[in-house]
């Protein structure tokens, strides 16, 4: 039995950063911007890409510099590239929302943040500073070019609690973590709904690990209905 092929994404370049745009046969709702992990690259994420398409969304998943196939390593310039990348998907939608795993868990809220104008954030098991800058001393993170000289002293002036606390209620947050996530403890999005304002909404799946969330596919559809919501709650305001 033949199967059809899954839709191929257009690939691209957009200010050094590389760029996978999934786009649906309809005018989209809204553009996806998905954020991957430490060490990961745009294309583990491209099951959600697609998962996206059939809710009308436009998806763009990219290489973080140090990953993949984008251009320099990885610092303090990052949360700027989130940001091109989201003025990127605005061309293709009238909304946005960003989806992020882990270390892009982190830059998709401190992104959504800094745009000020996003629809809903996705974060999946967000990894704060302090455990990344300890992952790095460590050696336990590794598998990217990064600019240690400058990242360290960067990551220090961040705060992922302020960063929620400033979302909303303009733009809805979403939190997803594993209570067997190893590598970042659940209590940490704990610590970060009670910071953010509404709308706002913390699901804790029993087991898993660091990893286990991202390509669930019931997980999966409830962050686009999240998304959907979020979009269709600003239209009606």
């Amino acid at each position: 039995m033949k199967y059809p092929l899954p839709p191929r994404p257009e690939l691209g370049t957009h200010q050094g950063l590389a760029y996978a745009l999934f786009k649906p046969q309809v005018e989209p709702r809204a553009a996806v911007v998905i954020l991957h992990g430490a060490g990961s690259a745009k294309e583990s994420h491209f099951d959600f890409a697609r998962t996206a398409l059939a809710y009308d969304f436009a998806a763009i998943a990219f290489d973080a510099r140090g990953h993949g196939r984008s251009e320099g390593a990885f610092g303090p310039q990052a949360i700027e590239d989130v940001l091109a990348i989201c003025a990127f998907a605005r061309r293709h939608a009238p909304h946005l929302a960003l989806r992020g795993s882990s270390l892009g868990g982190m830059l998709a809220i401190h992104g959504a943040a800094a745009e000020g104008d996003a629809d809903a954030v996705v974060a999946i098991c967000p990894a704060p500073e302090d455990f990344l800058l300890r992952g790095l001393r460590s050696g336990r993170i590794d598998g990217f070019a990064a600019d240690r000289h400058a990242l360290e002293p960067w990551l220090e002036t961040l705060d992922l609690r302020v960063s929620a606390a400033s979302l909303g209620p303009r733009c809805a947050l979403l939190l997803l973590h594993a209570r067997g996530d190893e590598q970042v403890p659940y209590t940490v999005s704990e610590e970060l709904i009670d910071c953010a304002r509404e709308p706002k909404r913390l699901l804790l799946m029993p087991g898993g690990h660091h990893r286990s969330i991202q390509h669930d596919l019931e997980l999966q559809g409830e962050s686009l209905s999240f998304i959907e919501r979020a979009v269709a709650g600003r239209v009606r305001g």
